[in-house]
């Protein structure tokens, strides 16, 4: 898609947004409506006519050479199919009235309209007796599905036969809808003490029972033929209500068969990348849809629900800017993969052109603030927050922004209250959920914590974030068994975030597993344990992959991250050695430790062939191999670290420009243990590098006693050698 993109293409694409906008909307599928007609706006602009006398605006000409000749005007659109035409065309005054029903959420009442058997909750019929239900059964018949007052399937379906499919669509939408109204009903408060997490939608089961007679194809007719546009939605609505009902592969082959048949619809779209486990499934996926522009968006968006910074959806995103220079939805994709990324600037400045673009749009804006937090800039999240309650407070992404501004603030209950208000006004609110979690860490109340990851899981397994969090949270309870299991979980969806493997670390260290510990840090290591100096915490106080980092956003490693190793995962896989007994390991990841303050510093010493502390090569030699002892995995089995996976081992000739994480409480801690180690030591040489250690410990400020008591005592040995 490198060729100029041509004015007929666009104007033809245009019309095919116009058409599924319409298509869209008259199914009440608004947020797809909505996406269409947003993208058929971010269009390029045709250019103005020469002489505006060439065409009147009036002329019905205009119509003519523009396509648009003979286009209903009402809530009709255009049905290739002459038979449902026909049927379309005879329903249009009940289609009206059972359409303003929808929009006026009276869903039982739109049903009605186009499938009277329905019957109200509580009413029994006059067939519905326990006398005749046995009967029935004794008959062999197959009593109602759903078991809340509705007649059986079968008797329904017998007045389906002259049914348009839309009209099909709009009644079992309205159930699905009526369904989804009274589950949040019959809900109790979030989190309450009689909150269900396991409430379903009644209307399924009749719902699934009608689609699956009406689309099954008998055996005669090929199954893998594409369904025309009016049945596609069908195939849709059949899609969803299998997913709710977790049948997910079902569903996902009726998706595909959705997309295929009528690719605008971009809640299919939507619905499948939430049915996508991981990028083996999505790469899976791919070849069986259509080779369309929506493919290339869809590809987008999956891979950034599937938190996945990848630098190939850059790339497909420029090639979209060609046919969509403004739209904002691709816009947001590309804050959000930044964002996924950990390249938090990059995406609070894309988040604040868009804002600053068109201020009413609250999509996603959950994820701005996310960032604004992790960046601690207040004045700006409050900002936000003011803005978002004045378009309107009553959306979950204004009650998360809010939130997110109370917890920045530490008004951790506060904090809770809005993410409740955002639960409460959409349940399936996957942010809230996670976010909501880590306020109840905050506050020490874990069996809320969990609770809340829990639900934030079951909405979304994707989410590492969620996992992260129940592992943090038992880690919290001292249950590190249950801890490391989902902090396996963890690592396994999002396995380039060293934060993960450090968190798996720690579990295992803790659990007495010091071989596994120090492969799962090494891991962490091999990914891209990189430090930010300056940099605020994230979410879960995450540090990204400098090297995944940089070149998906394009930046070198003279930018703000500093290439070198995590000087905290160092540190702890000294002290697993320490606690083995492994003094040589331990002094050599000590040193290491140190090496990180100066950055590549001490690393272009050694390149000259000069050693920092005065070791042997032999020694050095064994310092920059000792990360390949234990393995990358967490197991310990047998890897090595080469020199294109750490910094610590460049060999480049142009080396990046570090600056190094200069004096840190870890680093302080590394020598002070470093110096009691070469006080064992002895001897002259080992003493001097130890009363060089205690005398930087006295100019760093830590411990400063301690050090000037190491240093009498160092000063004294070696008097004592002198003498001798």
């Amino acid at each position: 898609m490198t060729h100029q993109t041509s004015t007929s293409e666009i104007a033809k694409l245009g019309r095919i947004l116009q058409d599924a906008s319409i298509k869209c909307s008259e199914r009440c599928l608004y947020q797809s409506a909505k996406w269409a007609a947003e993208m058929l706006n971010s269009l390029p602009q045709p250019p103005l006519a020469a002489s505006p006398t060439d065409t009147e605006i009036d002329s019905p000409m205009e119509d003519i050479e523009n396509g648009t000749e003979g286009v209903p005007s009402g809530v009709i659109s255009h049905n290739d199919d002459p038979r449902q035409a026909r049927l379309e065309a005879a329903e249009v005054p009940k289609y009206i009235m059972a359409k303003m029903y929808f929009n006026c959420r009276e869903y039982d009442r739109c049903a009605a309209v186009f499938l009277p058997d329905t019957l109200p909750k509580g009413q029994v019929s006059a067939d519905s007796t326990p006398k005749a239900a046995k009967s029935a059964k004794a008959q062999g018949k197959r009593p109602a599905v759903n078991g809340s007052g509705h007649r059986a399937d079968d008797d329904m379906s017998t007045s389906m036969p002259h049914l348009s499919e839309k009209a099909l669509f709009l009644a079992l939408y309205a159930k699905y809808m009526s369904g989804e109204k009274r589950k949040d009903e019959d809900s109790e408060m979030i989190l309450g003490p009689a909150d269900n997490a396991s409430m379903t939608n009644k209307e399924l089961p009749s719902i699934i029972a009608i689609l699956k007679a009406r689309l099954d194809p008998p055996a005669a007719q090929d199954s893998s033929a594409i369904p025309t546009t009016s049945r596609s939605f069908l195939h849709y609505l059949y899609a969803v209500a299998l997913s709710k009902s977790k049948n997910t592969f079902e569903a996902k082959g009726h998706l595909i068969l959705s997309i295929r048949a009528y690719a605008f619809n971009w809640s299919a779209w939507t619905e499948l990348a939430l049915l996508l486990t991981s990028l083996d499934d999505l790469r899976q996926t791919l070849p069986h849809l259509p080779q369309n522009l929506l493919t290339l968006i869809f590809n987008v968006h999956a891979l950034q629900s599937l938190f996945q910074a990848d630098p190939d959806a850059i790339k497909i995103l420029k090639q979209l800017k060609a046919f969509f220079p403004a739209s904002s939805f691709l816009k947001t994709q590309k804050a959000l993969l930044l964002y996924h990324g950990k390249d938090f600037d990059r995406a609070a400045h894309v988040f604040a052109k868009l804002l600053a673009r068109d201020p009413y749009r609250l999509d996603d804006l959950d994820a701005y603030s996310n960032i604004l937090y992790v960046m601690e800039s207040r004045a700006q999240l409050a900002y936000l927050a003011h803005l978002v309650t004045a378009v309107d407070r009553f959306r979950p992404e204004s009650a998360c922004v809010v939130g997110n501004y109370y917890a920045l603030k530490s008004e951790h209950e506060k904090a809770i209250l809005y993410f409740r208000r955002a639960l409460t006004l959409d349940r399936s609110f996957l942010s809230a959920w996670t976010l909501m979690g880590h306020e109840y860490v905050e506050l020490k109340n874990t069996q809320a914590a969990i609770e809340c990851y829990r639900r934030a899981v079951d909405a979304n397994r994707k989410d590492y974030r969620a996992w992260y969090g129940l592992g943090q949270t038992y880690e919290v309870l001292d249950m590190h068994l249950y801890a490391l299991w989902y902090y396996q979980r963890a690592a396994a969806l999002c396995p380039y975030d060293a934060k993960m493997w450090t968190a798996v670390g720690a579990c295992l260290g803790k659990m007495g597993r010091a071989d596994q510990a120090i492969g799962a840090y090494k891991r962490a290591l091999q990914v891209g344990s990189y430090y930010e100096h300056g940099s605020a915490q994230s979410s879960f106080g995450s540090q990204a992959t400098a090297g995944a980092a940089k070149s998906f956003s394009g930046k070198g490693a003279e930018d703000e991250k500093t290439m070198i190793l995590d000087p905290d995962v160092l540190y702890a896989i000294a002290m697993l050695h320490y606690e083995q007994g492994n003094k040589e390991e331990l002094r050599s990841y000590l040193e290491l430790v140190l090496e990180q303050e100066e950055g590549t510093n001490g690393q272009d010493r050694e390149r000259d062939g000069e050693s920092p502390d005065g070791e042997s090569p032999e020694e050095r030699l064994l310092r920059s191999s000792i990360v390949s002892n234990g393995g990358l995995g967490v197991g310990g089995g047998g890897g090595t670290f080469t020199a294109s996976t750490t910094a610590v081992h460049a060999t480049s000739n142009n080396p990046p420009n570090t600056a190094g994480v200069g004096v840190t409480a870890t680093t302080c801690r590394a020598r002070h243990l470093l110096c009691k180690l070469e006080m064992e030591r002895g001897g002259k040489q080992a003493l001097g590098r130890a009363l060089e250690l205690a005398n930087e410990l006295c100019q760093d400020g830590w411990e400063v006693e301690d050090a000037k008591a190491l240093m009498r005592d160092i000063r004294g040995r070696l008097s004592v050698d002198v003498r001798s």
